[in-house]
């Protein structure tokens, strides 16, 4: 059997950037190593999303290109055919004008 979840679940940077906690007794470390420890977390959890953005962005960019080019291959296609038609009718009237030069 599943338990509800908790109420209230901290998302990641209210864990982050939350300030540490005051130290209660003179033996514990000093908030200025509690500081440093946080913002040395804080640097290493930003590497890390900065590597996986960085992966999911490339592979979402890779997948979106893909998709719009599948997208544009039939306009493409129907483009270049009225190209090259045009282009193959301009070469042959320019042939047909030569050989009708050249006969008389």
């Amino acid at each position: 059997m599943s338990r509800p979840p908790p109420r209230f679940v901290p998302t990641l940077t209210e864990v982050v950037a939350s300030p540490a906690p005051a130290a209660k007794s003179q033996s514990g470390p000093s908030s200025v190593d509690l500081q440093r420890l946080q913002e040395q977390m804080v640097h290493r959890v930003m590497q890390r999303v900065d590597l996986t953005l960085d992966r999911l962005l490339r592979e979402t960019v890779g997948r979106l290109v893909l998709e719009h080019t599948q997208a544009l291959a039939p306009s493409l296609r129907d483009e270049i055919e009225i190209v090259v038609r045009q282009s193959v009718n301009q070469a042959f009237e320019q042939e047909l004008a030569s050989q009708l030069l050249d006969k008389s």
